[in-house]
């Protein structure tokens, strides 16, 4: 199967070509070529692509620019490579939604069909430092529920997040099973706490070899840092957490709304011209 899949991308391409005369890299070329072919669905998760000699052959390029254009595609998550194998079409990204619902990882990815569990690293009580003080607005040395999970989806780790909670808000949080659980839908049933409101900050960073490691990434690969800080209706912190999540593959969509001021508050939109 795999070699039918591999003749099939091999033939797909060469309707393709390289365009010597443009400006544009040709590495950069080849990577929206095979990009084109993955996101239209022409590509399926598994398919093997062409080895690189045939690749060097097929487009008349040197095997440094067939690097280049598969390394990018690796740190894209797009494809990914097996020792002794070769080169395959990549899962699609799992897409996150960050900002418009605030059901929890858990929730979100069980409702999508995904089956996500955690391997919790770490379940204690704890003493609020400054910074953790001052986001949950607690005195600092406020007894805190620090919890760090490694989050799965279908058995691939894909994010690493410690979460800090106000102990005296849920104690019973310091001795649950968050395995199988999300943390919102219990932090509701045992604690009658609903989460009302979050506020995100999200940035790109390398991953050290810790988080590599538990991550199955290497070393300075690309995650994306998600710092949140959730609140109840009457504006109580009840969680701050760091999650990285996997830049291979993660990605988050965002539901934008133009604003609409309330009728007879006296503020105008100004019309584009």
């Amino acid at each position: 199967m795999e070699i039918e899949n591999t003749d099939k991308l091999r033939s797909e391409l060469r309707y393709d070509s390289i365009n010597k005369s443009s400006a544009l890299p040709y590495y950069v070329q080849l990577k929206e070529l095979i990009r084109d072919k993955i996101e239209h669905g022409d590509w399926k998760p598994g398919d093997q692509l062409p080895s690189e000699p045939d690749l060097c052959e097929m487009f008349d390029i040197s095997r440094t620019v067939i690097r280049q254009a598969l390394k990018e595609l690796t740190y894209e998550g797009l494809i990914y490579r097996e020792k002794g194998k070769g080169t395959f079409i990549a899962e699609p990204k799992i897409v996150e939604r960050l900002v418009s619902d605030l059901t929890g990882f858990f929730q979100d990815m069980t409702d999508r069909g995904y089956k996500p569990h955690s391997r919790v690293l770490k379940q204690e009580l704890t003493t609020a430092n400054q910074k953790i003080a001052k986001l949950l607005d607690l005195p600092q040395g406020s007894e805190v529920v620090e919890l760090t999970r490694l989050r799965f989806v279908d058995d691939e780790p894909i994010t690493l997040v410690t979460t800090y909670l106000p102990y005296k808000l849920c104690p019973k949080v310091i001795d649950a099973d968050f395995s199988y659980q999300s943390l919102y839908s219990f932090l509701e049933k045992e604690g009658g706490l609903i989460i009302a409101r979050g506020r995100r900050i999200i940035e790109a960073v390398p991953a050290n070899s810790y988080e590599a490691e538990l991550l199955n990434v290497i070393t300075g690969a690309p995650l994306i840092l998600l710092d949140s800080v959730s609140y109840l209706e009457n504006g109580t912190p009840v969680e701050y957490y760091h999650a990285l999540h996997r830049g291979d593959r993660a990605r988050f969509s965002v539901e934008l709304m133009r604003y609409q001021p309330p009728m007879g508050t006296g503020i105008e939109l100004v019309k584009e011209q």
